[in-house]
Parts: C-alpha cells; sequence; structure tokens
C-alpha cells in the first residue's frame, strides 16, 4: 500500500471520528452503519464486558460505545504504573484505568481526531481526573518518550492502521523493559472477499477491512521485538460483530481478539 493510500485511509479514518466526537453520526461499536443497529453505547459496552460498576464510573459521554472488547479486565494495572491507550477517544478506557493506578500513577492517552482529544480533556476536567492527559498524535508516530511506559493498551484500533508494523515499533520504543502490550482488537479469519476490503469509505473505518490475521500480527510483533505473545481469538465476539454491517455477513471473517506481548 502506498504512501497517498496510507494518508487517504487515515484521513477517512479521522474525518469518521471527527463526525462521532461532534455527534454528527451514532457511535455504536465500529459499527458503520447508523441505523443504531448496535444499541446505546452502555447497551454495546455491556456486550463487550464491561461492568455496570465500570460503565458508571466515568463521566457522561466518555464512553461512545467503540471497541470490540474490554482491554482493563486482563490489563491488570498495578498502582503508580503509566498506561498509554492506542486511539483513546473520548478517554473511556483512560479514566477507567486511572482508577486502577491511582494517583501515584499516569495514564496517557493518544488520538489522532482533534476533537476526540478536546473531547476527552473536557470529559477529564468533568470528572476530576488529575493523572490523566491527552495528547494529539499519530499511533505510527507517538508523541511518547522512549521507555516511559508500563502498560499500553487500546480498543479496536491498531487494525485501523494502515502500518500496523510501525505502530508496534513505536509500541516497542515507548515501553520500559519489562513493560506490556495488551489490546483488544480485531483480526482476519478468512479471505476477505474483494467487496469489503475495497470499501475504504465504510468498512475501514468500521473496523473490518484492515484486520490482519493471527499469524500476521504475530510476525509483526516478533519482528518488533516483542516476546511472549499471545492472540486468544473470541468467538463470542460474533454476536456483536455480526451487527456491524448488518446483511454482509462479516462474522465469517474476522472476530476479536485478546492480544498481548511483551518488551524484554
Amino acid at each position: 500500500m502506498n504512501h497517498v493510500n496510507n494518508d487517504q485511509i487515515r484521513q477517512n479514518v479521522r474525518s469518521r471520528y471527527k463526525q462521532i466526537a461532534l455527534q454528527e453520526v451514532n457511535s455504536r461499536s465500529c459499527c458503520s452503519d447508523s441505523s443504531g443497529c448496535c444499541g446505546t453505547p452502555n447497551e454495546v459496552s455491556a456486550k463487550l464486558g464491561y461492568s455496570d460498576e465500570e460503565l458508571s464510573a466515568v463521566p457522561e459521554g466518555a464512553n461512545l460505545g467503540l471497541g470490540c472488547g474490554n482491554p482493563l479486565a486482563i490489563a491488570e494495572l498495578n498502582p503508580g504504573d503509566v498506561v498509554l491507550d492506542l486511539g483513546c477517544g473520548a478517554g473511556f478506557d483512560c479514566f477507567l484505568a486511572a482508577r486502577q493506578v491511582g494517583e501515584t500513577g499516569r495514564v496517557i492517552g493518544v488520538d489522532m481526531t482533534p476533537e476526540m482529544i478536546s473531547k476527552a480533556r473536557n470529559n477529564a476536567a468533568k470528572g476530576g481526573f488529575t493523572n490523566t492527559e491527552f495528547r494529539l498524535g499519530e499511533i505510527e508516530y507517538l508523541p511518547v518518550a522512549d521507555g516511559s511506559v508500563d502498560v499500553i493498551i487500546s480498543n479496536c484500533v491498531i487494525n485501523l492502521s494502515p502500518d500496523k508494523p510501525q505502530v508496534f515499533k513505536e509500541a516497542y520504543r515507548v515501553l520500559k523493559p519489562g513493560g506490556r502490550l495488551v489490546i483488544s482488537d480485531v483480526v482476519a479469519t478468512a479471505e476477505l472477499p474483494s467487496e469489503i476490503k475495497n470499501n475504504m469509505d465504510v468498512l475501514y473505518s468500521g473496523c473490518v477491512s484492515g484486520a490482519a490475521s493471527i499469524g500476521e500480527l504475530e510476525s509483526m510483533l516478533q519482528q518488533s521485538g516483542f516476546t511472549q505473545i499471545t492472540i486468544e481469538p473470541k468467538d463470542e465476539s460474533k454476536e456483536f460483530i455480526k451487527d456491524w454491517v448488518p446483511g454482509a455477513n462479516i462474522e465469517d471473517y474476522i472476530v476479536s481478539a485478546i492480544i498481548k506481548a511483551m518488551k524484554p
């Protein structure tokens, strides 16, 4: 994929998430249709594994119903950790992480959409979160110092990048030795039909066309230097994935997975 196409993809994704931040379209997980097929943000997030307590613990407007899992359920964060969220959106996972790392910890959210960063900062102020900060930037070129992060989380975002190897190289760079990558994302389980793979306007920002296979992701992570790599597909995710593009049977081609790796 050439640089022109890569930039087109980024602009397409940025435009869609700008609309979501400004509430010009419904968000509802990675759903690309705007008919309300997936329910309210809290209904969507409940299906993804978030508890009622988690859903009520964040400022109103922080949960946009985006994602394909709950990385906080398996991140095993500790007080004092420095956490980085790739593609933080309006700050939902950041605020949940902030509660776990406490006052001695810090959570950094990075997003390439200015409107999302503004929304996240407003939500942090509204909720009184003093241990979070939000930085504008692309996950392929993180505005984060070398070796400064304990744990990286992300929720259905890396699949949107047209240059995933660069994302993992950057993740490796900013992690401390012994730091961990713990993300929820979609993986391809079968070859995508051309009509899905080439429909950038809808399906790339809908978390479908950009999905890599488990083997491809393992190779990217290994080449970036990561060890102790595990990728665990969640077959039950097909129940909500089928609603992302109604009638397209995309659950036959992608599934949500928990992806873990460590920097030695």
